[in-house]
């Protein structure tokens, strides 16, 4: 590690401790020539798929744009941010995990739902109708039905 003070390359660890929830490593680090000071963190880089859309064009995955769709049909909606947070790290963990360099946008899409389901009834419903593009009244009947088959019974989406 380069000293970011003098340039020198001898630099030695004084301190290390886990931050992040475990997810970085924070080390306190001297210098050998000028005795400074400096932190540095270590996150380990994991790459995320590209999401091969419906056209078959591929395109790096954004975060930004899950994001703003999530946020979309949250909308109006008493769902925390942090909550939010939380659905959309578990997506890119999932998105993660598979090891694949590439995964579908259709993919996305249904862990998307799956984690506003558990957000927001009306949310994952707002998305849904967008996302599947329902056509008329029927289709969006037939989604609810299907909805209400896979919850606990006596938890309606219905309310």
């Amino acid at each position: 590690m380069h000293c970011p003070f003098c340039g020198a390359d001898d630099t030695r660890v004084i301190d290390s401790r886990l931050v992040a929830n475990g997810d970085q490593i924070r080390r306190r680090r001297e210098c050998a020539s000028c005795k400074d000071r400096f932190t540095t963190f270590e996150v380990a880089e994991l790459l995320m798929p590209r999401v091969i859309k419906r056209d078959d064009s591929r395109q790096p995955f954004d975060e930004q744009k899950l994001r703003a769709g999530m946020n979309r049909a949250l909308q109006k909606r008493p769902v925390s941010v942090e909550a939010v947070e939380a659905a959309i790290s578990a997506i890119k963990r999932e998105l993660q995990s598979t090891g694949e360099r590439e995964i579908a946008a259709l993919a996305v899409g249904e862990k998307v739902m799956h984690q506003l389901l558990k957000l927001d009834d009306i949310a994952f419903i707002r998305f849904a109708s967008v996302y599947r593009s329902f056509q008329d009244l029927s289709e969006f009947r037939a989604e609810l039905d299907r909805l209400e088959q896979e919850i606990e019974p006596g938890n309606s989406l219905l309310k």
